[in-house]
């Protein structure tokens, strides 16, 4: 139990600390402070997760979208020989901390942005019910989250039907 509590102190530190960087942040609107507070106005988006993805991708000068999958570990591996080509799945060459956590954030953005078009683009791809199906599209949503996210981020494009929290 002590273990446990120590842990849980560590962690509340960590987090107090980052929260208190993002406030002490707030007065400047420019930089990886800014971009947090907007990928965490998405709903279904967190501190957490926007304070990895911008510090791991979002705030790299990546030259378009499929630089920024492939970064992130997701893309295909394709195997090509002659005249024979087939697909070998997720490549995995990339930032595994950021595939991991794009893959949740996918599973949590169906969740909290059912409306969304990228939700309904999923919806309408794994209508069959199938487990493997829904697997596999996840990773396809989450590449697609990505890259809607890095176009929030360095564009300002918010992707159609997001629903944003209201401005504190």
């Amino acid at each position: 139990m002590a273990r446990l509590r120590l842990v849980r102190e560590q962690i509340k530190a960590i987090e107090q600390e980052r929260l208190g960087k993002l406030e002490a942040a707030a007065a400047g609107e420019n930089g990886p402070h800014a971009m947090v507070r907007l990928i965490a106005s998405v709903i279904g988006v967190g501190i957490e997760t926007a304070d990895m993805l911008v510090n791991e991708i979002l705030s790299r000068q990546l030259r378009d979208r499929k630089a920024v999958a492939r970064y992130a570990g997701l893309t295909g591996s394709p195997d090509e020989s002659g005249a024979r080509r087939r697909e070998r799945g997720l490549s995995r060459a990339g930032n595994a901390r950021v595939r991991r956590g794009m893959i949740q954030l996918a599973w949590r953005f169906l969740r909290f942005q059912q409306d969304s078009a990228l939700a309904q683009w999923f919806q309408k791809r794994t209508e069959d019910g199938r487990g493997g199906t829904r697997k596999t599209m996840i990773v396809a949503l989450a590449r697609r989250l990505l890259i809607a996210l890095w176009r929030m981020a360095t564009m300002g494009e918010i992707p159609q039907g997001v629903a944003l929290r209201a401005a504190a």
